[in-house]
C-alpha cells in the first residue's frame, strides 16, 4: 500500500501545482486531488496536502514537497 497524498484542487490552482505535479510522477505514492477537502481557511492561505490523513503544510513548493517526503519517512505505514 502506497502513501496517500491528497490535494485541493482549489489550492493546486492558487499555490501548490508545482508539487501536485512532482509527486505525481512518484510511482511509489498514490496522489489524489478532490474539489475540496474542507480546509477553507488553511487552502487561502498557505500551500498545504493531507498525507495518511495529516496535514502537512509549508511557505514554498520546495518546502512542501520536502516535508511531504520527510512525513511519510517519520511516519511509515507498516
Amino acid at each position: 500500500m502506497n502513501p496517500i497524498v491528497e490535494f485541493c484542487m482549489s489550492n493546486i490552482a492558487n499555490y501548490s501545482q508545482e508539487t501536485f505535479e512532482k509527486l505525481e510522477k512518484d510511482p511509489n505514492l498514490d496522489v489524489l486531488e478532490y474539489g475540496c477537502l474542507s480546509y477553507c481557511t488553511k487552502c487561502s492561505e498557505s500551500l498545504y496536502a493531507i498525507v495518511n490523513g495529516e496535514i502537512v503544510e509549508a511557505d514554498t513548493n520546495d518546502e512542501l514537497t520536502e516535508r511531504i517526503y520527510q512525513y511519510i519517512e517519520d511516519n511509515p505505514l507498516f
